[in-house]
């Protein structure tokens, strides 16, 4: 993934590889890694008009191109991507 792409490929828990689109990404110095929020490319809004938002760490590739997407391990990473979503969220709400 790089960061001129907004597109990134997921493999699910069955092999398969999903296309996402990349909500937004920013740096943790506390965590002293990258992460990343996606969606599903052509997910199906809820009843609420709202997709599903997944979040990884990301570690970029030492070439500068494609990276590894980690799973969020602990509960103050996830407190810490709540925190930005919310941030994301109440800005959208402003701009409208």
């Amino acid at each position: 993934m790089s960061e001129q792409q907004n597109h990134i490929t997921v493999v699910d828990e069955n092999g398969n590889e999903q296309l996402c689109e990349i909500l937004h990404t920013f740096d943790s110095e506390e965590f002293g890694k990258s992460y990343v929020l996606y969606s599903l490319v052509g997910a199906e809004e809820d009843e609420d008009g709202a997709v599903e938002i997944f979040a990884s760490a990301f570690v970029p590739a030492e070439n500068g191109e494609d990276g590894e997407l980690t799973p969020i391990e602990t509960e103050a990473e996830w407190d810490l991507i709540e925190e930005v979503l919310n941030q994301i969220e109440d800005e959208l709400g402003e701009e409208e």
